[in-house]
């Protein structure tokens, strides 16, 4: 470890033990990285001021220059009126704008760790991220602040941006001087990035500033290869790493440059790639099947590369994207504990149904759970090792991950006789559904909350369309109502909207051992639950 320019050390104090970490690979010559590094300034250092950085649909093109200035702004007000130190953690929240993302950069360039959410978690689960990384400043949109502010953190220091109040971020005066970033080292904590895992309580993954650059130095330019005149989009928000990725962090190491979408379902995506020629697209394998059905009377040829991550990608969406579009999707599979993608493959390397091989900078092997390595063929756990380790913070599911210098992705897999890695299924409890994580003990701990609610468990169901679906199978206290409704209305008030569950099933009792341990796998066959 090199000397932190970090004040605040909460997050190096609170990195695993150096034993419970997984080997380091650095490889190519691209990942050797000095000692002193920070991120930000590389992202935004190298490319022509003129040049476009951030488009939106409707507003002004940002150009580098441009942003260059309000990060530096953004940073000024940061560590002056706002009293920020490096290393503090400042939660960042709001739609995907050119705003949110330079308070991204603006929060690295002064040496704080930023904490990026997403716009639709409920004030529960942002007291919780609050509690865990101990935050004491947040920047919000000033269109999403109701909810944070109903998590009533103690402490908590919001400061509201894009609004028309006084001591609005942006309203307020600052520096019209570059900011001189913080010399921070390349091991420094950047950001905390939440993940629910399988277990319901978030775990924040802790990533360097090197990490922040590896992610692009390996799948953004050896397997996606982007150019300075690319023009990315896509559907995942900042609050994911494959979105912080595609959107922010690729394009900026490229000097290309990335339409921001605030609402970017399939239906908004399609019109958008043709106004804007956009040639580079990140989403997931639902959107693609969705888009395929409203393909007409579009125009999408601007289109090169498409970025596939977050689920399985099915033999079947390839083909029919393929032929309707002549693009073969890039297939990956990434994890927010990884930062993100390192399994993948481009162009002829391409196969349907098959994720790919390792990307360059990155070694996998499919292993028995006892870590002996299984021979091709063979169905075992998908373990991976490269420039970027999962470092959890302060969580003894540390110990679950990493195992024997390994990251153990939760993710059955086979190893084709030829090197590529083909997925088989998850090998936990978390539903995957149209690129969703839902944990399912996380929405029954919300459930239990409601007082009708005697016992509850929730688990996925294959489904066509979303991959899986979240059911809940309740059981309540005698006399109450059996209302999904209600039940739906209760849960959209915990949690983010995509983790309630599409299928309430009510019982008189779920089914159980004679140990009384719950019988998941009884749930997940249907007709089989009593």
């Amino acid at each position: 470890m090199h000397l932190s320019a970090h004040v605040d050390t909460f997050a190096r104090d609170h990195l695993p033990p150096p034993e419970d970490w997984p080997e380091l690979r650095f490889d190519l010559p691209e990942l050797r990285y000095p000692a002193r590094l920070n991120c930000a300034v590389e992202l935004l250092g190298h490319a022509d001021g003129g040049r476009p950085a951030f488009r939106t649909p409707d507003g002004p093109v940002w150009t580098y220059d441009e942003l260059r200035a309000r990060v530096d702004r953004i940073a000024h007000l940061l560590t002056g009126e706002l009293g920020v130190v490096p290393g503090n953690r400042v939660l960042l929240r709001g739609p995907t704008t050119p705003w949110l993302a330079a308070c991204w950069l603006a929060v690295l360039k002064a040496g704080a760790v930023a904490v990026t959410v997403l716009a639709q978690q409920r004030p529960h689960e942002l007291a919780t991220i609050c509690e865990i990384a101990r935050v004491d400043h947040a920047l919000c949109d000033a269109r999403a602040v109701a909810d944070l502010a109903k998590a009533r953190t103690p402490g908590l220091r919001v400061t509201t941006y894009g609004g028309d109040t006084p001591d609005d971020l942006l309203r307020r005066s600052a520096p019209a001087t570059p900011y001189p970033a913080v010399d921070t080292a390349c091991d420094d904590v950047a950001l905390i990035a939440f993940t629910s895992g399988t277990t319901g309580r978030p775990k924040g993954c802790m990533h360097f500033h090197r990490d922040v650059l590896a992610i692009a130095d390996t799948f953004s330019r050896h397997v996606l290869r982007p150019r300075a005149d690319d023009v990315f989009a896509g559907s995942p928000p900042l609050g994911f790493t494959f979105g912080l990725g595609g959107l922010v962090i690729f394009p900026l190491r490229a000097g290309a440059s990335a339409l921001l979408l605030e609402q970017s379902g399939p239906r908004r995506l399609l019109p958008a790639i043709a106004e804007h020629r956009v040639s580079v697209l990140f989403t997931a394998p639902t959107a693609y099947r969705a888009m395929l059905d409203e393909l007409d009377g579009h125009d999408i040829s601007s289109l090169r590369r498409c970025v596939s991550a977050g689920e399985n990608l099915p033999a079947a969406t390839w083909r029919a994207w393929h032929e309707r579009t002549g693009v073969r999707i890039i297939n990956g599979i990434g994890a927010t504990e990884l930062l993100h993608i390192f399994v993948s493959a481009a162009d002829d390397g391409t196969r349907p149904g098959v994720t790919g091989v390792p990307v360059p900078g990155w070694q996998a092997r499919v292993q028995h759970p006892d870590g002996t390595p299984l021979p091709d063929g063979e169905p075992g756990l998908l373990a991976v090792r490269g420039p970027v380790g999962c470092r959890y913070l302060a969580d003894p599911r540390q110990r679950q991950y990493v195992r024997g210098g390994w990251n153990i992705t939760g993710d059955t897999y086979v190893r084709e006789p030829d090197g590529y890695f083909r997925y088989v299924a998850r090998a936990d409890d978390m539903i995957i559904s149209a690129g969703y994580n839902i944990a399912g003990p996380e929405v029954e701990d919300a459930l239990l909350r409601h007082p009708d609610v005697v016992e509850t468990a929730v688990v996925g169901r294959p489904d066509e369309v979303r991959g899986q679906v979240a059911v809940a199978y309740t059981v309540l206290r005698e006399g109450a109502r059996r209302d999904p409704e209600a039940l739906r209305a209760f849960l959209t008030a915990e949690l983010a909207p995509y983790k309630c569950p599409r299928e309430f099933v009510f019982l008189a009792a779920l089914p159980r051992t004679a140990t009384g341990k719950l019988q998941r796998f009884r749930l997940r066959t249907p007709g089989d639950q009593l």
